[in-house]
Parts: structure tokens; C-alpha cells; sequence
């Protein structure tokens, strides 16, 4: 008598997405349906597509589309996958750019830069692998076991890791008198 041992088919996509914000719920949507057929948990999935949105949004914001097209002529690749183990990796490939993937701190009032900080935030870990033709691709773990019954559920430090940078106090320096045109508005 044979022993047939029944294991999950790793759930695995890849997909070219227009070079502009065209093709991200595209991408989202199937990412979406995806991992919820392959009974990854919704914590999970939410996290997963919300760091394919922020790499999708990044390639297109600083990198050139693959091959020879021009910006907004041509497509990024976008590709997940859950392992055997239960390891579930994003990554999105661009044609490259002028400056390399790494997280900013942006001001306070700024409308951007924090996409990095975010990924970090969710993620298990994160890196940058470039080729010989000069195509970048960002990878993310997502979470290392899907399978586990705690997987995607936030942290207790989550909202430590995402916060907007501290500013630094202007010290007090005599003679300056910064508040003295004030003075007279009370």
C-alpha cells in the first residue's frame, strides 16, 4: 500500500504591469484571489498587497519600464510566490534608475517617501538584487510561515516601527529674538 501525502501547491504568479499606475489593481486583484485560494489568511494577503502596491507605485515613480521602452510606454514585472515552507515573496523588477531603493525620511508635511519605511514595517525582510542589464528587482518576504495561525497579525510594536521622523529642536540661542515680532500680535 502506497502513502500519499497531500501537500498545498505553493501559489506562484508572475505578471507584466503597465509602467504607470494602469496596471496596479490588476495586479492587486489577482494577488488577491491568488493567495486566498491558496488559504493564505487575509491579515496576510492585506499586508502582501499593500507592499505590491508600494513596489509597483516605486518602480514606476523612479525606475525605467524593462527592455528599451520609454517611461509609460512599457510594463515592470510583478511576481509572488509561496514556498513549500510557507514562505510568501514578493518582487517587483524595473529596468532600473538613477538612484537605489532605500528608505527616506521624509518631512512631515511630505506627500511621499515612506513607502520603505512601510515595507519594513510589515515585512520579515527585504532586499535589492540587481542583473548584468541593469534591471533592479526589490524582493520582500512578506512572512515566513503563512501557514502559522498568528501569521499577519500586527505586532504589538507596529506602530513604533511606523512613525514619521522626530525633528529636531531649534536651541534656544540669545540675542535672536524670534518671538519678539509676535509680542506685539497678543
Amino acid at each position: 500500500m502506497a502513502l500519499v501525502v497531500a501537500q498545498e501547491v505553493p501559489t506562484s504568479s508572475s505578471m507584466a504591469v503597465p509602467h504607470g499606475p494602469a496596471g496596479v489593481g490588476e495586479a492587486r486583484h489577482r494577488m488577491r484571489e491568488q493567495l486566498r485560494s491558496g488559504g493564505v489568511s487575509d491579515a496576510v494577503i492585506d499586508d502582501a498587497v499593500l507592499i505590491l502596491s508600494e513596489l509597483l507605485s516605486n518602480a514606476c515613480k523612479h525606475g525605467r519600464p524593462l527592455g528599451d521602452a520609454l517611461a509609460g510606454d512599457g510594463d515592470v514585472r510583478a511576481a509572488w510566490r509561496v514556498d513549500l515552507s510557507g514562505r510568501l515573496t514578493v518582487e517587483v523588477t524595473d529596468g532600473g534608475g538613477p538612484t537605489r531603493p532605500a528608505p527616506a525620511t521624509p518631512s512631515v508635511t511630505a506627500h511621499g517617501g515612506r513607502g520603505l519605511n512601510i515595507i519594513t514595517a510589515l515585512a520579515d525582510d527585504w532586499g535589492v538584487r540587481d542583473d548584468a542589464r541593469g534591471e533592479v528587482t526589490v524582493w520582500v518576504v512578506v512572512h515566513e510561515d503563512v501557514h502559522d495561525p498568528d501569521a499577519g497579525l500586527r505586532r504589538d510594536d507596529f506602530a513604533t516601527r511606523v512613525t514619521t521622523p522626530t525633528v529636531s529642536r531649534i536651541p534656544a540661542m540669545p540675542g535672536l529674538g524670534f518671538t519678539d515680532p509676535f509680542d506685539d500680535l497678543g
